[in-house]
């Protein structure tokens, strides 16, 4: 694995190539995707089954094949092992206790003059949540997903799920029942998000869609923003790791290469403070990519876009780590807390040895799906409040529109606009 210094005359450049990790060619996909959007548009549900035909390989030959059937959830989830059954419930379980925190309030405020100000804080309608399919299969996306729109109190949930030859994961299916998914489609892609965004004859038009997918997926709902609301526009998965000489180098090589294995564009990147434990540390990881099943992903990922950065103190380590911005941050220190307030930017941060990032894709309770390419800057995990919104609520009394109404006038009329300076003004005492 690679092994940069902060020290190397050269390390500027070195460094910029891994700010550039998450370039993607939207640029030349976007032409197609545009394409099929505007046919979904113009043909719907015409268009979605040439489009499964083409991409997913099999034919539709009625709107109601669309659908995946309620009885087909269940008997999924009565056929999966009763060990694995438990385990997906533990996740719900803590996953929806998680996100109940997150749940914004309605307010009321009352002045003294009468104003009276608030905000009401409001479920979407309905949801479309996008949950990819073909060689993998997630169901752990549709909890992060389903269940933040369920606290959320979303009246319809719709799912949407590429099914390359008409097959669809079991333990999905199973997932879906969890949730309680009463419709659910076998469409995916560009086609999926087009197709939630403007509605066809089978699939309903949503408010908002989340959900990971790869560059066909990402650059639909980038276009499609504004017709609808969207989470965020994901990229490669990738890991952060911070590390002092405490470290074991075991730990750290196994969660680099935990996202590495996801895809030949992912990234992991430790910083750490000690030589010793960077050597080590790729010793490990070399070991490791024997041992991987996906070990030809792996390696691709760790050779391409893996690094090992030697800092000179923590603190430029933890300055590096903020520009880095990382999807997935570890921190393996001997007292991990004393970092926390130096971590300005990263979508879900662990704690120490015992909390590899693997707990967070699956059971902690936090949402798994994240902001990559360094979007951490300013963008959150998904959460509740991506299927919220809020309206603000104002009464003012007669005392209050007397009190600031002439202040309001005025900045109407600096700013030309005497409807709007009048329609105050004809309100207050003095004028009547």
């Amino acid at each position: 694995m690679k092994i940069i210094s902060t020290q190397n005359e050269n390390f500027k450049q070195e460094f910029d190539e891994i700010l550039g990790r998450a370039k993607t060619d939207i640029k030349g996909v976007s032409s197609i995707v545009t394409n099929i959007i505007t046919e979904i548009i113009e043909e719907k549900n015409s268009a979605l089954k040439r489009h499964i035909e083409k991409f997913d390989k099999w034919e539709v030959k009625s709107d109601d094949e669309l659908l995946i059937s309620k009885d087909d959830m269940k008997k999924a989830y009565e056929n999966i092992d009763e060990n694995l059954k438990s385990a997906l419930h533990k996740a719900y379980d803590r996953i929806k206790a998680y996100h109940e925190k997150q749940l914004p309030k309605s307010w009321i405020d009352f002045e003294k003059n009468g104003t009276i100000l608030g905000q009401k804080v409001t479920a979407v309608d309905r949801a479309g949540l996008y949950i990819p399919g073909g060689k993998a299969a997630y169901p752990s996306s549709l909890l992060m997903n389903a269940i933040p729109a369920i606290v959320a109190g979303v009246e319809e949930i719709v799912v949407c799920t590429p099914t390359p030859n008409n097959e669809i994961n079991e333990l999905l299916l199973a997932a879906c029942y969890i949730c309680n998914i009463s419709k659910a489609f076998k469409v995916g892609g560009a086609s999926a998000i087009a197709a939630m965004a403007y509605g066809t004859e089978t699939i309903p038009k949503v408010d908002v869609i989340t959900g990971p997918g790869n560059i066909f997926v990402a650059t639909a709902k980038k276009l499609v923003f504004g017709e609808v609301n969207i989470d965020m526009i994901a990229g490669p998965s990738e890991i952060g790791i911070l590390s002092d000489s405490t470290a074991k180098p075991k730990y750290l090589a196994i969660d680099l290469l935990s996202q590495a294995e996801h895809d030949e564009m992912a990234s992991s990147i430790m910083i750490t403070i000690d030589e010793n434990i960077a050597k080590q540390t790729s010793l490990e990881v070399d070991n490791y990519l024997k041992t991987l099943s996906r070990s030809e992903i792996a390696r691709k990922s760790i050779d391409e876009r893996g690094a090992i950065i030697i800092a000179s103190s923590m603190d430029e380590a933890c300055e590096l780590m903020n520009e880095i911005a990382p999807e997935h941050l570890e921190v393996m220190t001997t007292n991990p807390f004393e970092l926390l307030s130096k971590i300005k930017h990263a979508g879900a941060i662990f704690l120490g040895e015992n909390t590899p990032e693997p707990i967070g894709d699956y059971i902690a309770g936090p949402n798994h799906t994240l902001p990559t390419g360094s979007t951490a800057k300013f963008y959150s995990p998904l959460n509740v409040e991506n299927f919220m919104k809020k309206s603000s609520i104002i009464n003012f009394s007669s005392q209050a529109i007397d009190e600031l109404g002439e202040a309001c006038a005025i900045l109407a009329d600096t700013e030309g606009l005497t409807a709007h300076a009048e329609s105050v003004r004809v309100r207050l005492k003095k004028d009547n």
